[in-house]
């Protein structure tokens, strides 16, 4: 699909039609909504799914009160009119029960993505994402940047962007604030780095 040029501040497709062509996209192809713009996000390699076990694995022993959802669908950005699907939703246990396949982000503790080595990665992961998820009021954004070897933890959301970034390498203890309270101990993510 090669991108229809749009007007600033006006997106590309209606927010309907684009759930109704996400909802028919083959499995092998994950839509988003970021910045009024349809991108196509890339499936998993098995490194991936490895970090996201192993804070998965994370959050239940320190937080066995939250889940950490996989593949979440949210509505983002102002007036909910972006649909990002995260790598990974922090939430209260049962958060997500009768919600659709795009939830609400209200009551979501903290959103994840893992970068992918894609040509995508420096706009979609590091640019328009958190301010997305910062423009949807969620406290804390967590990305695991395997080409840059570091976690990154935005925190305190304020008129769509986060006010405190802090940056850590693979390696680092790493404490994730309130609401989330928990602490990372990151040497394991060398592991899958690559």
């Amino acid at each position: 699909m090669t991108p229809t040029p749009r007007t600033p501040g006006r997106p590309q497709v209606a927010v309907e039609d684009f759930e109704e062509l996400a909802r028919r996209a083959p499995e092998a192809i994950r839509l988003e909504l970021i910045g009024g713009e349809v991108r196509v996000k890339p499936m998993p390699d098995g490194n991936h799914d490895e970090i996201i076990m192993w804070l998965l694995m994370q959050c239940m022993q320190q937080r066995p009160d939250l889940a950490l959802y996989p593949e979440r669908g949210l509505k983002v950005e102002a007036y909910r009119k972006g649909r990002a699907r995260t790598d990974g939703a922090l939430a209260p246990r049962k958060h997500f029960a009768g919600q659709g396949e795009w939830a609400d982000p209200d009551g979501v503790l903290m959103t994840v993505e893992i970068t992918s080595h894609d040509f995508d990665t420096e706009r979609r992961d590091r640019i328009e994402k958190p301010d997305g998820y910062a423009a949807a009021g969620i406290p804390v954004f967590l990305l695991v940047d395997r080409d840059r070897w570091e976690v990154t933890v935005h925190t305190e959301p304020a008129k769509g962007k986060y006010c405190h970034v802090a940056t850590h390498s693979f390696g680092a203890r790493v404490e994730i604030p309130a609401p989330v309270g928990i602490v990372l101990e990151t040497e394991e993510l060398k592991e899958f780095a690559d």
